[in-house]
């Protein structure tokens, strides 16, 4: 039985920062604290960071729990975070046991895209969607899975990892040990990386200063796109076409009725998200069967936060 204003604390753990909140059934973030990941640290002063940041965020309130997203392979029954990326010292952790018995709360712990992709189906662009994928385009890629109206993480917590889908066998050498992954090709340092190499063709380029700057982002390249420079633009247009085809697999496989896409490169909108629709409707298998929308994620860079705390919330 859930009681109106009953309160739960999310926390989105990445390599770079600890974001947290208090969160309402509604979906709400009542407050927030973040904190600088210290990633090389090892993960017992991260989980010492984590549980100052509730500690904070709690101030005297009486919350069900701390719903936590985690980066890696993640066991959800038993809180098991395993090999995480960009968590230097990171084997096998267990998250849940730790900060239950730091913080004497419930906790839960899912992989930090499940949980974005939680909060979607609760609370953003998922709503009243039985199946549907959701993909987070940053550092690294990563995806979670709603199938039948519930989130789908396999026989032992590893489905959904889209950004190892292989999709060049003979490609380049991958941190997951693999090669030729999607992420290999569009996560964030590789986006800069293809940039970088076209600027070798294409000197007069907008980016050349920004790269001599050292200051090249996807953020940057998308501005740059949106005044017109054809290398800027054909690089968020490769990049959607190596994820649209990827995921025509994915949506052959699983024929969702919706694929929600986030994440920092996201916010790049149509430059990346009209060649992810237009090569999976070239790909994908069966026109009217595999018909699929692709649509931005609703709640942003809150979708991990959030969704963590539904894992309290909405069990």
């Amino acid at each position: 039985m859930r009681e109106e204003g009953k309160l739960a604390i999310g926390v989105d753990l990445g390599g770079t920062y600890i974001k947290g909140g208090v969160v309402n059934l509604q979906g709400q973030i009542l407050r927030r604290e973040s904190a600088q990941t210290l990633s090389r640290e090892g993960p017992k002063r991260i989980l010492a960071q984590i549980a100052n940041l509730v500690e904070g965020l709690r101030r005297g309130d009486e919350v069900a729990g701390l719903g936590v997203g985690c980066p890696g392979l993640v066991e959800p029954t038993s809180g098991i975070v395993r090999d995480p990326p960009n968590l230097f010292g990171w084997r096998e952790v267990n998250v849940k046991e730790e900060l239950e018995r730091k913080l004497a709360l419930r906790v839960e712990v899912a992989n930090d895209v499940n949980a974005a992709a939680l909060g979607e189906l609760h609370f953003g662009a998922g709503r009243g969607v039985k199946d549907f994928i959701c993909i987070t385009l940053g550092t690294g890629v990563g995806g979670g899975l709603v199938l039948a109206g519930k989130l789908f993480t396999g026989s032992k917590g590893g489905a959904g990892e889209i950004g190892h889908l292989p999709v060049n066998i003979f490609g380049p050498h991958c941190r997951c040990g693999n090669y030729g992954c999607l992420e290999r090709y569009v996560g964030a340092e590789y986006i800069i990386e293809r940039a970088r190499n076209g600027l070798k063709a294409n000197p007069d380029s907008l980016l050349s200063p920004l790269d001599k700057e050292g200051r090249l982002t996807p953020k940057l390249i998308a501005e740059v796109a949106l005044r017109g420079d054809k290398l800027a633009q054909e690089i968020f247009r490769e990049t959607g076409e190596i994820i649209g085809a990827a995921l025509s697999g994915v949506v052959n496989l699983l024929n969702p009725e919706l694929v929600i896409v986030g994440g920092g490169v996201a916010q790049a909108g149509k430059l990346i998200l009209e060649p992810i629709r237009r090569t999976l409707a070239e790909r994908a298998m069966n026109k009217e069967i595999q018909k699929v929308e692709v649509i931005p994620a609703l709640l942003g860079e809150d979708a991990g936060l959030i969704g963590a705390a539904a894992l309290i919330l909405k069990p």
